[in-house]
């Protein structure tokens, strides 16, 4: 199986580099696995728009083509990112909006967006959002699955959130990590 991990964190001695590293080291190793991290690529999350950047032509971006192509090549997607103010990172925001754009990722369709991508995902987010403000917060691993991956035809998709990991004890964290490897020795 192909996977593709799309890694945003700026921090390489964070949790959720803890987490990346605990996801490369239990997946299967018959799977070809490739990384993005969007930090360390310092990928430029900004969109333009003007006469020679239209919109209607953003599946053409030879820029973005090697990302595209990344896309197409996954079979299984792993997003692991911080959530911030209710957010994924704001580079990752631009990845998706200079990636999973029309023509490629989607088609207009007369009921909506019909997806052009194949394959599943899982979500590895981590917060410090206390759980009983959860279901009152947007949370956009929610926004990721429902608003971005579903309607671009990846399915299904899984959600993994480590919750107020700041107030974390080592043996919390530690027993977090074993939950996200056995689901990655799964995939």
């Amino acid at each position: 199986m192909n996977v593709l991990i799309i890694y945003s964190h700026p921090n390489e001695t964070s949790y959720n580099a803890s987490i990346l590293q605990t996801v490369q080291k239990h997946l299967a190793p018959e799977h070809r696995v490739k990384i993005v991290d969007l930090y360390k690529e310092n990928f430029d999350p900004v969109l333009r728009f003007d006469e020679t950047h239209k919109r209607r032509d953003l599946q053409h971006n030879e820029d973005m083509k090697p990302y595209r192509d990344l896309l197409s090549w996954a079979d299984q997607l792993i997003f692991i990112f911080p959530t911030w103010w209710s957010g994924m990172p704001a580079i990752l925001k631009g990845f998706i909006d200079r990636v999973f754009v029309t023509g490629f990722a989607y088609q207009n369709g007369p009921r909506g967006p019909v997806g052009k991508l194949d394959g599943k995902a899982w979500i590895i987010t981590t917060h410090n959002t206390p759980k009983i403000f959860l279901p009152f917060s947007q949370d956009y691993a929610k926004v990721l699955k429902s608003q971005i991956l579903k309607p671009c035809g990846i399915k299904p998709v899984k959600m993994t959130q480590v919750t107020r990991v700041e107030y974390m004890s080592d043996r919390q964290r530690k027993e977090e990590l074993e939950k996200i490897a056995q689901i990655a020795k799964r995939i």
